[in-house]
């Protein structure tokens, strides 16, 4: 998809880019191709950089409440050093690795309700200028794929993802911010626990994987989490009996979440280690004030990862695809009218 809007720092009769992405779908630590291309204005203009930026749409909990912006993750310098011409047409390939902690987006063709995009940025003649924005389609690596295919498989359901700023304590975490992909459990677990939350932490051997399980408190009594980590390596992934390996870590998690719930106030796993100024979460595991709730496109359709279905929020999957639409457009908006960079 390629957006395009004339620099408005340049004014009337600027240059103008469009920035087009090879592919419909990238996946974490793999890579991103495309190019930029460039029009020139009604005059001609030294091109200092092109700039291509990472940005991802992310939650915030404070103690004021809770809070949502962009947060970029991460800048690739692929060209510049050029005077382009009066209506000159020339173009940039690029070549760039996405992180490995970069978030899915959709899972089988649905999209989760993440939003990410590609920022390109233009230094003229001193100036930046953000001169096109496009929406940025991660899919899941294939151990990723099937330990969500594995939860549906089990029962769980697709209730909501979402992007949530601060680090997991004890994690080899990269990026400012994680992925919470929240499942809502199957009859046979309703009675234990509410949701069970996944996190996938990437890196080039494999994947951490942290689940906390969380039953909100009534009148009566607190809530209580439990976490698991596990660790699960690229190689040899697509011969694990991922329905086993899940179930594992389905018992052992739920079985802590028990224990914890009848002996101790304090988290088994050490959760809550290291978390810097940011953190989504207490010492204890617990989160800080508001629970985040359904965010944009917390429905996925039928026969994704064979998650159950549902609706949260009042929100079905077309709602969110004009959510995500609107968030890029406010996103161009601000930067038309000055609004801080990200």
């Amino acid at each position: 998809m390629v957006f395009k809007r004339l620099l408005g720092s340049m004014g009337v009769g600027g240059p103008a880019v469009d920035t087009v992405l090879d592919l419909t779908t990238a996946a974490p630590g793999g890579s991103l191709t495309g190019e930029v291309r460039l029009t020139g204005g009604r005059a001609g203009f030294d091109i200092e950089h092109i700039t291509l930026e990472l940005v991802a749409h992310v939650e915030a909990e404070t103690e004021g409440g809770e809070h949502e912006g962009t947060v970029a993750f991460e800048r690739f310098h692929i060209g510049g050093g050029f005077r382009l011409a009066e209506a000159e047409h020339r173009s940039a390939p690029f070549a760039i690795t996405l992180p490995w902690e970069t978030p899915i987006t959709q899972l089988h063709g649905q999209p989760l309700g993440i939003v990410l995009g590609v920022r390109t940025e233009l230094g003229i003649a001193g100036a930046r200028d953000k001169g096109d924005l496009d929406p940025l389609s991660v899919g899941p690596l294939p151990e990723q794929e099937a330990i969500l295919e594995a939860f549906g498989q089990l029962g769980f359901g697709f209730k909501s993802a979402d992007l949530e700023l601060g680090r997991i304590g004890g994690t080899g975490q990269q990026l400012p911010f994680y992925q919470e992909i929240e499942l809502t459990p199957p009859t046979q677990y309703a009675h234990q626990v509410n949701e069970i939350e996944l996190t996938f932490l990437a890196h080039p051997g494999g994947l951490e994987v942290v689940l906390e399980a969380d039953k909100r408190g009534s009148l009566f009594s607190g809530g209580h989490d439990a976490l698991g980590r596990h660790h699960v390596s690229h190689v040899g992934a697509a011969h694990r009996d991922w329905n086993a390996v899940v179930g594992s870590w389905i018992s052992q998690l739920l079985d802590a979440h028990t224990a914890r719930a009848a002996h101790t106030p304090h988290s088994p796993y050490g959760h809550g280690a290291g978390h810097d100024a940011h953190t989504h979460k207490d010492d204890h595991g617990h989160h800080d004030g508001h629970r985040s709730g359904p965010g944009m496109g917390t429905v996925v359709a039928a026969g994704a990862a064979g998650l159950a279905v549902g609706v949260v929020g009042g929100m079905v999957a077309a709602e969110a695809v004009d959510e995500i639409g609107d968030f890029f457009e406010d996103d161009e908006d601000e930067d038309e009218d000055g609004g801080e960079e990200a």
